[in-house]
């Protein structure tokens, strides 16, 4: 079942900057039914998902992973990179390749850029570390491990700051290494909600990709929001909107997806091998594996 507390539809918000184009220009006042934005981490997000005490959200691409059966995704829409990501950050002492069996902390916030490192650090560099989770603040992190995974926001905070460590976009290894951009987030539907509400669907994507457009059209209102939320120069963050993260879910995206919970599978992180499914208009787009 979907939820429907006090009738009203509840829409996930991820608490980072890296989804603003998507949600800048979105007013859930201006949708066909009652409607109401719930803005949390994308761990939480993740969970209220996979509890059915949201109906839509972007979640974490593992998230939708672990839980596909029960999803449908929104049509060209997530949160990707075709390189560097410049917000999937290892902070290290050495090279990554180098610390193959050290420990590495990882961040609380979510599971998708957890388990690419894990999938990094094993296949990519044949590696078997040991891992712990912290809450994300770097110093605290890096007291007794070796290497430590930042995402979103905190991870963007690190960077500027002058630590010392080695610092490893996971966006620019998993291009190098396979090919693809990598997809860390994806806008999922209860397949429940979806069946009983194909109309309010419909305008919910036609609202986030009108968002998207006119956000990526001007990027002049973000560059100077995240300036004063959270620091850095309007140059940065134009960049950052408008190369580092991409925001469409093509084809190529989505096999790049598909080979990352392939890669999971194998190593054992999902049980179960992941049928991607995407909403439309009342009929499902499958991606091959």
């Amino acid at each position: 079942m979907y939820n429907q507390e006090n009738n009203d539809i509840l829409i996930g918000k991820i608490k980072y900057s890296n989804v603003w184009p998507v949600f800048h220009h979105f007013d859930v006042s201006r949708l066909p039914q009652s409607s109401r934005l719930v803005t949390e981490v994308p761990s939480a997000l993740n969970r209220k998902m996979l509890s059915g005490a949201l109906d839509i959200s972007p979640v974490s691409s593992f998230a939708f992973g672990y839980g596909a059966e029960r999803f449908l995704l929104l049509p060209d829409l997530s949160v990707s990179s075709d390189g560097p990501v410049k917000s999937i950050l290892l902070f290290s002492r050495k090279p990554p390749e180098q610390i193959a069996g050290g420990t590495i902390a990882l961040t609380n916030t979510s599971a998708t850029s957890v388990n690419l490192l894990k999938i990094i650090m094993e296949k990519a560099y044949g590696g078997r570390p040991t891992y712990w989770d912290s809450e994300p603040v770097l110093d605290d992190m890096m007291e007794g491990s070796d290497a430590a995974l930042l995402i979103g926001d905190h991870a963007i905070e690190a960077s500027w700051r002058d630590h010392g460590y080695i610092v490893t976009d996971l966006g620019e290894v998993w291009k190098k290494w396979t090919g693809y951009g990598m997809t860390f987030a994806v806008w999922a539907v209860q397949k429940t909600f979806a069946e009983a509400n194909g109309e309010y669907l419909a305008a919910v994507c036609e609202a986030f990709e009108e968002s998207k457009r006119k956000s990526l059209g001007d990027l002049t209102p973000l560059a100077e929001r995240a300036c004063r939320e959270i620091g850095g120069t309007p140059e940065y963050w134009t960049r950052y909107f408008g190369s580092h993260i991409r925001y469409d879910f093509s084809e190529h995206r989505r096999t790049g997806l598909a080979l990352y919970f392939r890669y999971a599978y194998e190593m054992g992180l999902l049980d179960h091998q992941v049928e991607i499914e995407i909403w439309s208009d009342n009929s499902l787009t499958r991606v091959k594996k």
